[in-house]
């Protein structure tokens, strides 16, 4: 039993790169901003702030996922899997999000950040918990 638990905790390091720990270390604090931006008053100061934060850990994390191959499903290019669409949608949403509310447009500003919210965040974060990928590792074995 040890001997399998030492395999699964080496296996599990093995796939904390430092790409990964640099995704990780952006989608977590962006998903717990995101959730006070979301709920609490828009267009102060401190609202306009944290967005911007808020804005460049997702573009981050984002742009790091692109680096990280597919582990699960069917590769395009040997690399790229359906989860690297939500990445896609977080790359053109945020900056959407981010003309929007320089045009004070609130109704495109708010969807786009929804948008990048519920797929960037939620559903990736359920496709992490998918057998074979290293969230899962981590959380189950």
């Amino acid at each position: 039993m040890l001997s399998t638990l030492s395999n699964q905790t080496s296996r599990g390091l093995a796939l904390l790169t430092s790409i990964v720990k640099l995704h990780l270390a952006t989608v977590a604090p962006a998903a717990t901003l995101g959730i006070y931006l979301m709920f609490w008053a828009k267009g102060t100061r401190p609202h306009r702030l944290l967005g911007k934060i808020y804005m460049t850990l997702m573009l981050i994390t984002a742009l790091t996922s692109m680096f990280i191959p597919a582990a699960v499903g069917p590769q395009i290019f040997g690399h790229f899997g359906w989860i690297h669409l939500l990445s896609i949608l977080v790359l053109v949403s945020v900056p959407k999000a981010y003309l929007a509310a320089r045009r004070h447009d609130v109704t495109d500003h708010k969807f786009a950040m929804i948008g990048v919210y519920v797929g960037g965040i939620l559903v990736a974060g359920l496709f992490t918990l998918a057998p074979g990928r290293y969230i899962h590792q981590l959380i189950f074995t």
